[in-house]
């Protein structure tokens, strides 16, 4: 069961039976980076590739899932992926619009794309219609890295002015073309104009649900830094319906770190927290492979507890006893926990196991 904080007041759309917006939790997505593959005719989507690793994205929590459409010849194939995905499956496309007319037909839960670099605007018009007619929404991605030249070359506005700037007037296109299910996202790999861009979108159009992320972010390290300090800035003041974290990795780094960061700020909480101290001199026992393995364990589990691992008498009883589940250790022994009532103290190498017995009690 999840625990979540009200959010801004959005418009909901939905990307498969995923609702964005309109007081839904934030939801978490990913995009797979599975290589193209030889085709008759050159380089198409691998199937099965992109099959295998939503698999192991939907194992680890994702909830929308985006894949890339690299060429026409990749159309049918991303159909064949979105048709036998557990998760829905948002079409990525850049330049050519009648890929993402054709993905509209090949059963997308959604297209993201960034109208900017898409054509005219009477080929943007032709996606929207073909959007409409699929009743899926579309994602106004815009970036840093490609706004629209005569917004590029202004010097008179900051970049995340420039960000919002572009955001709004796709917008307001879509707006009057009478296309509403739209989410907005305004990206860049500088945190502090990610934010400042975000705040201007929230504010100049706050009925619109917004995907946060700071793009281009790194590797797990930095990006999970970046990340954590820009959407956390972000969600605490109630801005973001949906939201992912850009890691140069393996995206399935990606899911764990987003629901930390949720959880993080009390904004939505399905998975387990740990408590861990430190360590310093007083402490006696080997805490760190205990909080280590604890981690390990805690990672299959989907319940939003707190799990309290102290390694002694300073901190640890009262770190404790806030937790649902925790152990205040002493002298190669541990008292544990149980929402705030004593229990027993344990040997110190039974600690880890004792504390599963007791989670699998709640």
């Amino acid at each position: 069961m999840d625990f979540e904080t009200p959010r801004n007041a959005t418009h909901r759309v939905h990307v498969g039976n995923v609702p964005i917006g309109g007081g839904a939790p934030v939801s978490v997505q990913s995009m797979t980076n599975v290589p193209m593959i030889d085709g008759p005719d050159g380089p198409w989507l691998d199937v099965e590739g992109n099959l295998a690793q939503i698999g192991r994205l939907t194992k680890a929590g994702c909830e929308i899932v985006r894949v890339a459409i690299p060429n026409r010849a990749s159309i049918a194939r991303f159909g064949q992926v979105a048709l036998q995905s557990p998760l829905p499956v948002v079409a990525d496309v850049h330049f050519d619009y009648q890929i993402a007319m054709g993905a509209c037909h090949e059963h997308a839960a959604g297209l993201r794309i960034n109208p900017g670099n898409i054509g005219s605007m009477s080929k943007v018009d032709a996606v929207i219609e073909a959007a409409g007619e699929a009743g899926i929404p579309i994602r106004i991605g815009v970036n840093a890295g490609s706004l629209e030249d005569s917004l590029a070359a202004r010097d008179d506005l900051t970049q995340a002015e420039k960000l919002a700037l572009s955001a709004e007037g796709f917008v307001e296109h879509f707006l009057d073309r009478g296309f509403r299910d739209i989410v907005v996202s305004a990206k860049a790999h500088d945190v502090m104009t990610t934010v400042d861009a975000y705040r201007s979108l929230s504010q100049s159009m706050p009925e619109v649900p917004l995907h946060i992320g700071v793009t281009e972010a790194g590797g797990v390290r930095q990006g999970t830094v970046k990340s954590a300090a820009g959407l956390g800035m972000l969600l605490a003041e109630g801005i973001g319906d949906t939201m992912r974290v850009s890691l140069t990795a393996d995206p399935v780094e990606e899911i764990a770190v987003a629901f930390d960061i949720l959880s993080a700020v009390d904004v939505r909480r399905c998975k387990p927290e740990i408590v861990s101290c430190p360590t310093c001199s007083r402490c006696q026992v080997d805490l760190i492979p205990i909080a280590d393995e604890v981690t390990r364990r805690l990672a299959t589990i989907n319940k939003p507890l707190k799990v309290a691992v102290m390694g002694c008498v300073v901190n640890g009883p009262g770190e404790a006893r806030f937790a649902d589940v925790g152990v205040a250790c002493g002298r190669e022994e541990g008292l544990l926990f149980a929402r705030g009532e004593k229990l027993r103290r344990v040997p110190a190498d039974s600690i880890v196991d004792e504390l599963f017995a007791l989670i699998e009690t709640l």
